[in-house]
């Protein structure tokens, strides 16, 4: 028909489908399940009128049969990889379309279950709902308005400061909201007519706050790192396996010496630094853009600017040299041996022996895949490991620890610990930071506190150095620190007092920690992101009650309790034995009822901070706005199933994923995959395109090489555009939504346009560098 293949014309009529509901104005999330049926009514209407033929390759031909001899798999024959074999005509269904259609029914109930209600991805999908929970609480708690506001004062007289500034707290907000509408929409509120005001390019205000607004996408906690990261990990493992197969290994850990896996946790490590680097990019740009155009982005010095009482040399003293000092010399500490863990703990058996660093009893088809994939100087190391393992009688086994083997090890690790621990050494650089802030930030304040502060700080180092050893239990080294902390709380409660005076600090602080406490937690490989999400929400709920309470000129002191009631649980969690039992020593019983109060108070703490916030008129519209935006989500993933599933009936996925492995190179494939996303970010917005083209390419592009990090980040960066190509770039009608009247749409759409070269140029980057994407993830694993 036409010229083309049945299977590519159903492929053209199921995306016209789609683009076809989408422009028509219907929700996008009920218009990709409506496209899927109406898609398949038709395919199967043309089928039936036998309109479309599919030329697949000739099973039966002596061609085929020969190239199987010849030792090729099925799986590797394709039209595209041998074009010259014989073909014969059939119909797409080549069952029928009832029976395909039975098939669709059935198994998007399976999918339903496996990947919406029931699945392993399920408890990561949660943190979707928490994230935006969080996202949209913060904004209402609006400190993007303070932080414009502060953030203007800084940059502002600097060339393209305001612009600067926009980039800054686009930055700040994707760490703590991550939510582009709000960002957006806030910052075109409030940042774009100061902007024009002091004689701004309309084309330079439009553009820097749109792609700010966008940095969310890539910035952790990103919503789109968590839906990518989720079909990610299962695209790998699946694609990883069938590559296994095709090299002739068992499986992918034989192939690749190491786990197929990559999880969520591991993606928001990788985007830090392309994240990071995105803004300042950013910011670069504007700045250059300053320098050649002054009279576009000229300097602003802003009403109500603070003036600051410390001189410069103050400033670098103590809001740099002091706390860099105080971090480099417990680095410094911890590298000799001073400072590490004193944890003396020994396993019940001892560890197994190691194994050779790859797996050498494999067929000589997978030994030479391995070898291709490895190099040959790591297959002969691996070869050298197993013979000397073979010749020490094979590999250890573990076996339980005789008692007096055990106290000798118990003992050995008591003798060699470090004589500082590393909870103690982090909580004084953690309180040198702070008093030397205390001090930059009023330097003809009363010091005397701070001294005091100080000395207690060294005081908790020396009864550390002194007196407590691994031994010591919890409760006793809380006793032995309980005199110096005091002290160091005198100077902490004054500094904080004079950090409290600060608007900058009274702004930034609050969000700050809980970004903190939420990718730190991520980060440093504490908890899941599920969790996190969970941690993220609850200080989102109490930071909008105080801000909240403080608009209305009420005491937030609640607020202030039920979060030092978290962190007082929270440490008492990590430091006591929690384990109730016949055997619960007395200090772990007093710690568990103290924990098991704290946890009492802080839940007593949230639930009254959102009557508070309920009663504010704050709490309803967050929920609605929170479960419209998470029920968008999953009708996507369940709309995205069905139509995923009528392109697999009809043969489109196996026919798209045969022409990109028919590339020799898989650079190609990629750089292809890459192109095509680029161009539906135009019309499609970015969860379409996760859960419709994704898992359609997926097992083709995590089924190579290259790493899965670096594949996912990219696809995000990429992605990313999405919101800033026209026309259907959503960040842009949110901004044409709210701007004045004198900016128009051509405005918007100049503006965007070097931000989109920017993001060409940083995926470049990324391509051409990959570590900036792998460093952080192997510095922390």
């Amino acid at each position: 028909m036409f010229g083309l293949d049945g299977v590519e014309i159903g492929l053209i009529i199921v995306f016209l489908s789609l683009f076809g509901a989408i422009l028509s104005g219907f929700p996008v999330a009920f218009s990709i399940g409506g496209a899927a049926v109406v898609s398949f009514v038709i395919i199967a209407a043309l089928d039936s009128a036998g309109l479309l033929i599919h030329q697949g390759i000739d099973t039966y031909s002596d061609a085929y049969n020969a190239l199987i001899a010849d030792g090729v798999r099925p799986d590797a024959i394709s039209v595209f990889t041998y074009p010259e074999l014989p073909r014969e005509a059939i119909s797409v269904f080549p069952q029928g379309w009832e029976t395909a259609m039975d098939r669709n029914i059935a198994f998007i109930v399976n999918r339903m279950n496996e990947r919406v209600l029931a699945g392993q991805s399920i408890e990561t999908l949660l943190a979707v709902l928490m994230f935006v929970l969080m996202g949209i609480m913060l904004e209402r708690s609006r400190i993007a308005d303070e932080l414009l506001t502060k953030m203007a004062n800084i940059f502002g007289p600097l060339p393209g400061g305001l612009a600067v500034s926009i980039v800054v707290v686009g930055a700040f907000l994707a760490a703590s909201t991550g939510i582009v509408g709000a960002t957006v929409v806030t910052m075109g509120l409030l940042a774009l007519p100061t902007m024009l005001k002091n004689k701004y390019s309309p084309e330079l205000a439009t553009g820097v706050i749109a792609a700010s607004g966008t940095l969310g996408q890539i910035i952790p906690p990103s919503i789109v790192i968590v839906l990518l990261g989720t079909l990610a990990g299962d695209l790998y493992s699946a694609a990883q396996e069938d590559r296994a197969q095709l090299a002739g290994c068992t499986d992918a850990l034989t192939l690749l010496g190491e786990p197929a896996v990559v999880s969520v946790g591991t993606l928001f490590q990788a985007a830090m630094l392309p994240g990071i680097m995105l803004a300042v990019l950013y910011a670069l740009y504007a700045f250059v853009y300053a320098l050649l155009n002054p009279s576009r982005a000229p300097a602003v010095q802003m009403a109500g600017a603070s003036t600051s009482m410390s001189t410069r040399g103050e400033k670098l003293t103590y809001f740099l040299g002091v706390p860099a000092a105080a971090v480099i010399f417990t680095i410094i500490l911890g590298q000799v041996g001073i400072v590490g863990s004193q944890s003396f703990v020994v396993d019940s058996y001892t560890d197994a022996g190691q194994t050779a660093s790859l797996r050498t009893n494999v067929s000589a088809e997978c030994q030479a895949s391995m070898i291709d994939l490895h190099g040959q100087e790591a297959w002969d190391t691996a070869v050298a490991e197993q013979d000397e393992i073979n010749a020490a009688g094979g590999v250890a086994e573990a076996r339980q620890l005789s008692e007096e083997e055990r106290s000798a090890l118990i003992a050995e690790k008591i003798e060699t610990a470090p004589k500082l621990g590393v909870g103690l050494s982090l909580l004084v650089m953690i309180i040198a930071i702070v008093l030397s802030a205390g001090r930059g930030i009023n330097p003809l304040g009363d010091h005397k506190p701070l001294i005091v502060g100080a000395i207690g700080a060294l005081l908790i180092l020396l009864v550390d150095y002194l007196f407590i050893t691994p031994v010591t239990s919890s409760g006793m080294t809380f006793l032995w620190i309980l005199f110096p902390l005091i002290l160091a709380y005198i100077g902490v409660r004054s500094a904080a007092g004079e950090l409290a005076k600060n608007d900058i600090v009274k702004v930034v602080f609050p969000p700050l920690v809980l970004i903190v406490a939420v990718l730190g937690s991520i980060l440093g490989g504490v908890t899941n992101p599920t969790p996190a999400a969970a941690l993220g929400a609850g200080g989102a709920i109490l930071l909008a009650a105080g801000r909240k309470l403080a608009d209305a000129g009420k005491s937030a002191k609640l607020v202030i309790y039920t979060a030092i009631a978290i962190v007082v649980m929270l440490i008492i969690g990590t430091n006591f034995d929690m384990r109730t039992g016949p055997n619960m020593t007395v200090e772990n019983m007093i710690a568990f009822g103290l924990a098991y109060a704290a946890f009492l108070f802080s839940m007593f703490g949230i639930l009254w901070s959102c009557w508070v916030l309920w009663k504010m008129g704050v709490l309803s519209p967050v929920v609605r706005e929170t479960t419209k935006v998470t029920s968008m989500v999953f009708t996507i993933l369940i709309g995205s199933q069905l139509l995923n599933l009528v392109l697999i009936s009809f043969g489109g996925e196996h026919y798209i994923q045969d022409f990109l492995r028919s590339f020799s190179n898989e650079w190609t494939a990629f750089l292809i995959v890459m192109l095509v996303l680029f161009m539906l970010g135009f019309v499609l917005d970015f969860l379409e395109i996760i859960y419709i083209v994704i898992p359609i390419v997926g097992p083709v592009i995590y089924g190579g090489s290259f790493d899965p990090k670096w594949v996912t980040i990219m696809i995000a960066v990429n992605l990313q555009t999405s919101f800033l190509t026209p026309p259907f770039g959503f960040a842009l009608f949110y901004l044409r939504g709210v701007a004045p009247k004198e900016v128009t749409t051509g405005h918007i759409y100049r503006g965007v346009i070097p931000f989109v070269i920017i993001q060409m140029a940083a995926l470049l980057l990324l391509a051409l560098v990959p570590s900036v994407v792998t460093i952080v993830p192997n510095l922390l694993n």
